[in-house]
């Protein structure tokens, strides 16, 4: 599935935009698919960029509940990211442009770190 293979790529995406490499890929997702690959970008840069002591390489916007999406807004209350090995809880909310690639608002919340014993009930790997 072409947006799994986004997750892998996102951690090598500069801070201040998108290479051509990914504009393509996410163009061919849905919508849909592209809004939320282009909000994990964006929530594994903000984290990595303001809170020095995560480094980021993963994260899944419904872990803990679906995303809700209105319009070009998408909540995604029960998402997750990895850094370092460990997963965290996360919060986040993302507005994009029309297309889907701009992201013209983001506000998100770190949580607790998630017990590893937990992982397997949630699907989170190393």
């Amino acid at each position: 599935m072409p947006a799994a293979l986004l997750l892998g790529l996102a951690s090598v995406v500069p801070a201040h935009g998108l290479d051509d490499s990914i504009i393509r890929q996410l163009d061919r997702l849905t919508p849909e698919e592209r809004r939320e690959q282009r909000c994990d970008i964006e929530a594994m840069n903000r984290i990595s960029r303001e809170i020095k002591s995560f480094r980021p390489d993963k994260v899944i916007a419904y872990t803990f509940g679906d995303p809700v999406e209105k319009g070009n807004q998408l909540k995604a209350p029960g998402a997750v990211f990895r850094s370092d090995g460990d997963w965290y809880r996360l919060k986040f909310k993302c507005e994009t442009a029309e297309d889907g690639l701009k992201v013209l608002s983001f506000d998100y919340k770190v949580g607790s770190k998630i017990p590893r014993e937990r992982w397997n009930e949630f699907y989170l790997y190393e």
